[in-house]
């Protein structure tokens, strides 16, 4: 018999483009407690890309979402290269759709604000076997978890893009050095 886990009170709170020194501190210390990210440097300056955490009920934080800009040589378009890390004591709690949406959130006002885009969108390398089998269809719109798939990496990880609303195309932005541009580079 398969026993029910209790279900996981948590904060969702933006920072994107709003990380403090402090919130920074927490998310290096909370990466390498989960091992996450193991390089206290490398651990830093990917605090500066979060765009959301949640809190657990006792105020600490227990998922990060980060963003960066990169521009995928099969697309050509800048894309926010998404990339979520939970804790593992909220691990399979249905945490990660309604994260997602909110870091989507986020980054869509952010880049709807802008006097010109920096973004059509965001791009996800999905490294779970569980949502690589779980996303398994070529268009996924759900609640949710909305996507197209464009392919795999070089990793061979799959690759999925979901397009802000009224996204327009930019001018192709061409890599200017070999393997510029890759997911997890």
């Amino acid at each position: 018999m398969k026993r029910e886990r209790p279900p996981v009170t948590f904060d969702i709170v933006p920072v994107w483009k709003q990380v403090t020194p402090e919130l920074a501190a927490e998310l290096v210390e909370f990466w390498i407690q989960q091992r996450a990210i193991g390089d206290p440097a490398r651990a830093r300056a990917r605090a500066g890309e979060a765009v959301c955490v949640a809190r657990d009920a006792d105020g600490a934080i227990c998922a990060v979402a980060t963003a960066v800009i990169r521009v995928l040589p099969r697309l050509l378009q800048p894309m926010y290269y998404y990339r979520l890390f939970l804790a593992k004591s909220v691990r399979g709690r249905a945490l990660m759709p309604v994260f997602y949406n909110r870091c989507r959130e986020v980054l869509q006002a952010y880049n709807a604000a802008l006097p010109t885009p920096e973004s059509l969108g965001i791009f996800i390398e999905i490294e779970n076997r569980y949502l690589n089998s779980y996303f398994n269809r070529a268009c996924v719109v759900e609640a949710g978890s909305d996507s197209i798939f464009i392919g795999y990496s070089p990793r061979g990880l799959q690759l999925r893009v979901t397009y802000f609303e009224g996204a327009r195309l930019l001018p192709p932005v061409w890599p200017s050095r070999p393997g510029e541009g890759r997911a997890g580079t």
